[in-house]
């Protein structure tokens, strides 16, 4: 196995556990708030998180995938985010009941993307294949557009400065891992053509 190769799959290794164990911190504070609540938005956050851990440890491998700078931060602090939102306890200013709601439509498209990529999907901007079909004949990045709903329901949910902040940074960091994966994408001549069919990013008339 070559150095570059060995270097590869560890990288690979260490970004699966780092996901594992920020999925469980995360998982540990939304358990105990529904089990102090009784309020399931959180445990819909967390549904939709634990997709992120399933299909990264089951994700295909690729050869082009991009290592800039811009790229591993805007992953890194897109994935780090969710982890580190907290949940509340206490009266809501919205009813559970209504933040539940959008949240099961955030995780439905969400669930609906994974699907439609399958062991395409990964964590790092990276050429796995183009998907055209289900929510991708919409847009470009379904699956994205179904975390920013699950993530504003949260937020409405559990108002916290904290809250509010690492969603800025987090989301504000998705949007740039979208566009990063479109550049490398763009070299392949079926993506080429799929942007010209297809051309808002996450919300149709809008981005």
């Amino acid at each position: 196995m070559s150095r570059r190769l060995e270097s590869g799959v560890a990288t690979d290794l260490v970004a699966r556990a780092i996901v594992i164990v920020l999925f469980s911190l995360l998982s540990a504070n939304l358990l105990g708030n529904f089990l102090r609540t009784g309020h399931v938005t959180g445990l819909l956050l967390l549904a939709s998180e634990s997709l992120v851990v399933v299909l990264t440890i089951v994700r295909r491998r690729t050869r082009l995938i991009d290592r800039s700078a811009a790229g591993v931060l805007a992953t890194a602090m897109s994935v780090a985010g969710p982890p580190l939102l907290r949940a509340v306890d206490g009266s809501h200013t919205v009813p559970d009941a209504v933040t539940a709601i959008a949240s099961v439509a955030g995780l439905g498209l969400v669930i609906v993307g994974k699907l439609a990529l399958g062991r395409s999907f990964g964590i790092a901007p990276a050429n796995r294949g183009v998907v055209v079909r289900g929510p991708y004949v919409l847009v470009r990045h379904p699956i994205y557009a179904g975390y920013l709903v699950t993530h504003v329901a949260f937020l409405i949910a559990h108002p916290t400065p904290w809250n509010a902040a690492v969603l800025i940074m987090a989301d504000g960091a998705l949007v740039v891992r979208a566009l990063i994966e479109e550049r490398v994408l763009s070299a392949d001549a079926d993506y080429q053509s799929y942007c010209r069919r297809v051309g808002w990013h996450l919300v149709p008339g809008v981005f």
